[in-house]
């Protein structure tokens, strides 16, 4: 029992020191609850929504694990990715729907085409392109955002600090080179329900 018990001490030592390594916080969001102008109780409601939301989204099929991504601030839903057929992009909008504190769904998910290795790889250079410029950005807080382009039309979501900040990401989206489109979900601190302190 004794040598039972300090295995998984051991073990769980050695993959507490993972922990902080992780690029997408503690909570799996995508901004740093050190700099997220959330507060932490809704950092925390809205991870809860997100976790919920892609086990439920699993349970359905579980292609949708890599197929479409989940995005919870402030108890509004993202939805990006793509599916087979119109009936499943429904589906997973009814389910979103059904989360337990949302506020409002957006649904960005598209209906799959042939693969297209041109330009999947367009959209992950427009994607680089823009994560670096709002990296090198001194007015942007790059933690607060994520981003996914889909046929050169850039997806943007997160926190904006002022409006400016807002606008300074967008006009950093618009300024890359083959960008269609800027489809830009970006909520101002000021729109939050509960605010950090």
């Amino acid at each position: 029992m004794k040598n039972k018990f300090l295995i998984i001490l051991l073990v769980g030592l050695l993959f507490s020191g993972c922990v902080g390594v992780s690029s997408k916080g503690i909570f799996g969001t995508g901004v740093s609850i050190a700099f997220d102008p959330r507060s932490v109780g809704t950092q925390v409601d809205d991870s809860i929504m997100q976790k919920n939301l892609s086990a439920r989204s699993l349970l359905m099929d579980k292609k949708y694990l890599l197929s479409v991504k989940i995005k919870v601030l402030d108890g509004r839903i993202f939805l990006t990715g793509k599916v087979d057929n119109p009936e499943e992009k429904l589906q997973l909008t009814k389910l979103a729907w059904e989360t337990d504190g949302v506020r409002s769904v957006r649904n960005d998910i598209k209906i799959k085409e042939e693969f297209n290795f041109k330009q999947s790889a367009k959209d992950i250079l427009i994607t680089s392109q823009l994560r670096s410029a709002i990296i090198f950005n001194k007015n942007i807080k790059a933690t607060n955002y994520n981003i996914d382009t889909y046929k050169k039309k850039i997806y943007v979501y997160g926190i904006a600090l002022t409006l400016d900040e807002k606008n300074e990401v967008i006009k950093e989206a618009k300024e890359i080179l083959d960008v269609e489109d800027v489809i830009a979900s970006i909520l101002l601190v000021d729109n939050l329900r509960i605010k950090k302190d």
